[in-house]
């Protein structure tokens, strides 16, 4: 019997044959591999396995347990829809990245040690970087950059924790960690940037509306999710996670209502439905984490489909904002189907995925008394069914006429987007498969009385919310704006830093280069008269003696100006370092 091997493994090194292949073949290649981990993935039997041994510490590249296995399933087979939905792509670059992208998911989701855990998250990133470079605009080329900026920083605070965990406690297990020290905080932010915890959660709703049309598909599956899955290992009962989570779950949703680009409005939203799990994780009880890698499964799920649906229309139309598009329904019903599908599914409407997850963490806030967080992911469930249900089929596909009239998208879109559809529903209605491969023993009921009219009254409610402020005219028009999040904030300091290295730091190099300048300039002219030479001619000689005092005091009066602009610089310099050797004395404690 073939034994199995990591299966992060066979998506990176298989990624690397693709750009030998040609037409078909290359097709049933890419195909394959997804098929191929899947296979292994069922060879997999809990345990750890494909121990190597590194400066003293041991790199585990599988640890498979119940926890590891449901998201290992999930990217298996969101990989397999997403490569199903790419396979009209001619540039092998894509191809390319996104199998490295997922590759990068196996592996942080089977490692069992820090140092390679950091290995694959930052293959996650650079890969991940290449999907929006990929659109080949100037807008998603400065994106890119923006996004590489975001996870080059959260890298840096994980791999500065990682060394400082390792060396306070002399192992790299990738295990419980928990809030302590600076090391595990440093750790914590790393991994919070990745789940877009407020404010670090900035850089999706950039970059995700700015990749191309398959890498969105994914990106919306597997950062995300991934950090979600380390934070469930790693910071479970934290706190702080159930209010970040519940703050997360509101605010995007202002922003979802009054954003115009509706691949904009799916990231807002999926802002929104990861504010759940970090919730869950928050929580920490066993129907808690089950709900999270629950409604991770379906969110993975439902959230591709989405990003697939409004991905077939920017294919065919090559626009995506509200305000240019509408009534594609007489000529894209397919589209439209799935479209509200999974539209269905992320407002947790009963008989679709959503619905069969989403209630186990609710249910789990209520059991543990938090009140206000309830309230608060009540709130959440009706607003996210009021913009990424209502209104991005509403404004696609129905709405105002806009007079366009694609046709459907290619066939392998179309099976793609079928197969998300079918799995949505067939999870909606029957759960148990999903049930059954959860971390813990499941004995939640989602269809209760309680349950299932307590969602329909809050989605009711939504969709009557809705109704009413497009028919009074005061619902927010959609227009063509730059809506300003917390990066706005972020930006200012960097702004400060670009002007001090642009003014002070700039100048006082100026300075000491005209000082030099200027005392070399006066060494040079000096011997050429003064030393040295024989007095052939007197009236020369003295005329230059007589020119030398002026000489000296302008010179000394330019030199005066600039070291007094030199030391006002450095002092300017000396004052920004100081401030900030203070804040971090005072982090460290």
């Amino acid at each position: 019997m073939i034994k199995p091997v990591p299966p992060a493994f066979i998506f990176m090194a298989g990624a690397l044959l693709v750009p030998l292949l040609k037409g078909r073949l290359k097709a049933v290649y890419l195909i394959a591999l997804p098929v191929l981990a899947f296979v292994d993935l069922l060879a997999m039997d809990n345990g750890t396995y494909w121990i190597v041994r590194f400066l003293n510490q041991d790199l585990i590249f599988g640890r498979v347990d119940r926890l590891s296995m449901v998201f290992g399933y999930v990217f298996v087979l969101i990989t397999f829809i997403g490569v199903i939905y790419a396979l009209h792509v001619k540039d092998d670059g894509q191809h390319v990245a996104a199998l490295l992208y997922a590759g990068g998911a196996l592996g942080v989701t089977f490692v069992g040690d820090l140092i390679s855990l950091y290995f694959f998250w930052e293959a996650m990133a650079l890969a991940s970087v290449f999907l929006i470079l990929a659109r080949k605009t100037e807008d998603s080329n400065r994106a890119a950059l923006r996004y590489f900026l975001w996870h080059f920083f959260g890298g840096l605070c994980l791999l500065a924790g990682i060394v400082l965990y390792a060396l306070e406690r002399d192992t790299i297990a990738f295990a419980y960690i928990g809030l302590s020290d600076p090391s595990t905080y440093l750790i914590f932010i790393g991994f919070c940037l990745n789940a877009v915890v407020f404010p670090l959660h900035v850089w999706l709703s950039d970059a995700y509306p700015r990749a191309t049309v398959t890498g969105a598909v994914f990106m919306s599956a597997l950062t995300t999710k991934s950090a979600v899955y380390i934070l469930a290992r790693t910071f479970p009962g934290t706190p702080f996670l159930i209010w970040a989570g519940a703050l997360m779950t509101c605010f995007p949703i202002f922003y979802a209502v009054i954003a115009n680009d509706m691949r904009r409005v799916l990231s807002y939203s999926l802002i929104n439905q990861v504010g759940f799990m970090v919730c869950g994780i928050g929580i920490g009880t066993q129907l808690a984490i089950n709900g999270v890698a629950a409604h991770a499964f379906c969110h993975i799920i439902y959230k591709a489909l989405l990003f697939m649906s409004t991905g077939a229309v920017l294919h065919m139309t090559g626009k995506v904002r509200g305000t240019d598009l509408g009534g594609l329904y007489k000529t894209m019903p397919y589209t439209a189907v799935c479209c509200m599908i999974g539209a269905a599914s992320i407002s947790a409407f009963p008989l679709f995925s959503g619905f069969i997850s989403k209630s186990m963490t609710v249910t789990a806030v209520a059991e543990e008394h938090f009140t206000i967080v309830w309230f608060m992911l009540l709130f959440a469930s009706a607003g996210v069914f009021h913009h990424a249900g209502i209104k991005v089929p509403y404004f696609i596909f129905f709405g105002h006429d806009s007079g366009i009239r694609a046709k459907e998208p290619p066939v392998n879109m179309r099976i793609a987007m079928g197969m998300a559809a079918f799995i949505c529903l067939f999870l909606g209605v029957y759960p148990d498969p999903l049930y059954r491969i959860l971390p813990y023993p499941v004995d939640f009921v989602p269809y209760t009385a309680f349950h299932v009219l307590g969602m329909l009254e809050l989605l009711m409610f939504g969709a009557l919310a809705f109704t009413l402020l497009v028919l009074s005219g005061y619902y927010p028009a959609e227009m063509r704006a730059v809506n300003l999040d917390t990066d706005w904030f972020l930006r200012l300091p960097g702004r400060q830093f670009i002007l001090f290295c642009q003014k002070p730091l700039q100048r006082f190099f100026e300075s000491m280069n005209r000082i030099l300048l200027g005392v070399v300039g006066t060494l040079k002219t000096w011997p050429r008269w003064a030393v040295g030479t024989e007095e052939k001619n007197d009236y020369l000689f003295h005329k230059k003696l007589t020119a030398f005092p002026e000489f000296i005091y302008a010179r000394a009066r330019y030199l005066k100006t600039e070291i007094k602009q030199l030391s006002f610089n450095l002092t300017y310099i000396l004052l920004f370092f100081v401030v900030l050797l203070w804040i971090m004395l005072y982090w460290t404690g």
